[in-house]
């Protein structure tokens, strides 16, 4: 059954997904794809690796991946919108499955790394998800995800505070209605997650569900959490 905040999150992003990337981008103060690049060039990734990309959206990681790396990328969203936007902008060895991350769809320890963004305020129970994650990972395989965060510095979470909840909801209402939603949204949700789930309480999280070698990266002034880790085993 699917539960109310993935319903939500489906939603939310079907209704984004035809007007995504340069939105996004923009209103992204043009910092997401230097959290993307940090991501993948973080990754120790062989020739021919099976990468699964989880909550793929329109596949932006997956391609920075498979700019960086000859491997092969498997990239999974629930959304079917986001699905269909990530097939029109396909690449060579980039396959699509419509899938929950809470549920993956894949035996044990199939794939040599795995990716998320902006996954885990979306599932009911992040410690779970995780651990769900970390059981289609082979041991000693790479693990890494970009979330947002909140600036621990005072003033300049003021300044975070100001564009998240004031200048970002304004600025995507004259999108779209369904960034409007987002901007609604957004802002809270991410500062709500930071306070139960800060980068710190994140990695107990991942060490917990058996990585080791945990670290993490905050970007753009903390605005960007970018986490990596090595499956034990």
């Amino acid at each position: 059954m699917t539960s109310a905040r993935a319903s939500h999150a489906r939603g939310l992003f079907d209704s984004i997904a035809g007007a995504y990337e340069l939105p996004a981008e923009i209103l992204g103060l043009g910092q997401y794809h230097r959290w993307r690049r940090e991501m993948a060039a973080g990754l120790d990734l062989t020739p021919k690796s099976l990468v699964l990309d989880v909550a793929t959206g329109t596949g932006l990681v997956a391609r920075e991946i498979l700019k960086t790396f000859d491997v092969r990328v498997v990239g999974l969203d629930q959304s079917a919108e986001m699905i269909r936007e990530a097939s029109a902008r396909a690449v060579d060895n980039f396959m699509l499955v419509r899938g929950d991350g809470q549920r993956l769809p894949f035996a044990d320890e199939r794939f040599d790394a795995v990716t998320f963004t902006y996954l885990l305020r979306y599932v009911d129970d992040p410690a779970a998800t995780l651990a769900e994650l970390v059981r289609v990972l082979r041991p000693g395989g790479h693990m890494a995800s970009i979330e947002f965060g909140v600036p621990s510095n005072k003033l300049v979470r003021k300044a975070w505070e100001a564009y998240a909840l004031l200048l970002f909801p304004a600025a995507a209402r004259a999108v779209s209605p369904g960034w409007r939603q987002v901007g609604t949204f957004l802002g809270g949700s991410i500062a709500t997650f930071d306070h139960h789930f800060p980068p710190e309480q994140l990695e107990s999280l991942w060490r917990a569900a058996g990585m080791h070698g945990v670290r993490t990266k905050r970007m753009s002034l903390g605005g960007g959490v970018v986490t990596w880790g090595r499956k034990r085993g």
